[in-house]
């Protein structure tokens, strides 16, 4: 089978990508050619894999030949962050809804003989639910809760949901829309997103490097694993329509934590020192941003397809640390637990 990934040369899509060359099959079939997309190279070690092609450059530009090319099975995770889309109207348009159309007809104009559809999984997210005057958000948000995002994010990814609905309902494609949870902990420098803080007050410390956290202690967030989160979007890939249960986006698995459960997460894996290089400083903007999103999260159709978060946000940093020491930079990145 032949495979794209947009946004694969990005920490969740690099991600991805090395489980499913790794598995070396699919929803039963053998991965002969996996597409990476993005607008920089991939990781080394995924370029030098025989199996992987990688093409640079905004997704937009890249559509149009798209149209002339099959594919299997598409991962559509390439994205601008919240942070961005609130600073540049124009360019969360352009990269998330603009892009996301352009593709989705790329995949229209391919239906194969037969009506042969391509497999689409597309990554929205949980900040899709936000409170509003006439329905308050609820503390835990469902599968079916009402999603009326209140950052130009997550309405573009809920715009997003709808379309690739609605092609699905076409027949157009097989199209998966799944909410990830904020998924942390990231490695390598913050991105713009709003949610960066809650990776960064994990990353920072344990490298020796102080962080700032712009937001209260006892604000709450739906939080999931990389490894969680890229078995979540292979489940979702690989379930049948009527495992899927219909068209509607899911909710991936989240651990329901507040900054302060990480930061006793933090001590009780790397030790007070560590801790303590965290610093409280508010961010308005940030702060204001995260005071719209949910404080938790439930996944029960996820469930249903076998997939579950952490037991605990320990186990989370552990996988981290896990992940970082087998790189040749461990000694700079954990360098705050020597």
């Amino acid at each position: 089978m032949k495979l794209l990934i947009t946004g694969g040369g990005g920490f969740v899509g690099a991600r991805l990508a090395r489980a499913l060359l790794a598995r070396g099959t699919l929803a039963g079939q053998r991965i002969e050619r996996l597409v990476l997309t993005d607008i920089a190279p991939p990781p080394a070690d995924l370029l030098a894999d025989a199996r992987v092609e990688a093409r640079t450059g905004p997704l937009l530009q890249q559509t149009e030949a798209l149209k002339t090319e099959a594919f299997d099975g598409v991962f559509h995770l390439a994205s601008a962050v919240s942070g961005e889309c609130e600073a540049d109207f124009e360019l969360g348009l352009r990269s998330n809804l603009d892009s996301t159309r352009a593709l989705l007809d790329a995949l229209r104009a391919n239906v194969g003989a037969g009506g042969r559809v391509t497999r689409l999984v597309f990554s929205s997210s949980v900040a899709v639910f936000g409170p509003d005057p006439s329905v308050p958000l609820p503390a835990l948000v469902a599968d079916d809760t009402l999603p009326l995002p209140q950052t130009s994010y997550g309405t573009q990814k809920l715009v997003c949901e709808h379309l690739i609905s609605d092609y699905t309902r076409k027949g157009y494609i097989d199209g998966r829309a799944a909410r990830l949870m904020t998924v942390t902990v990231r490695p390598g420098k913050p991105n713009g997103a709003a949610s960066s803080f809650f990776s960064g007050i994990i990353r920072e410390p344990l490298a020796g490097v102080e962080s700032i956290c712009p937001v209260s202690p006892d604000v709450s967030h739906p939080m999931s694993s990389p490894a969680r989160t890229v078995e979540g979007l292979i489940a979702v890939y690989e379930a049948s329509r009527e495992a899927f249960g219909g068209r509607a986006a899911i909710n991936l698995p989240a651990l329901n934590v507040r900054v302060s459960d990480m930061l006793n997460a933090l001590e009780e894996v790397a030790g007070p020192k560590v801790r303590a290089l965290v610093r409280f400083e508010r961010d308005e903007r940030i702060a204001g941003i995260v005071a719209n999103w949910p404080g938790g999260a439930t996944a029960e159709r996820a469930a249903r397809l076998g997939l579950h978060p952490h037991d605990n946000f320990a186990d989370i940093i552990r996988q981290y640390i896990a992940d970082c020491a087998a790189l040749p930079n461990a000694a700079e990145t954990l360098k705050g637990m020597s």
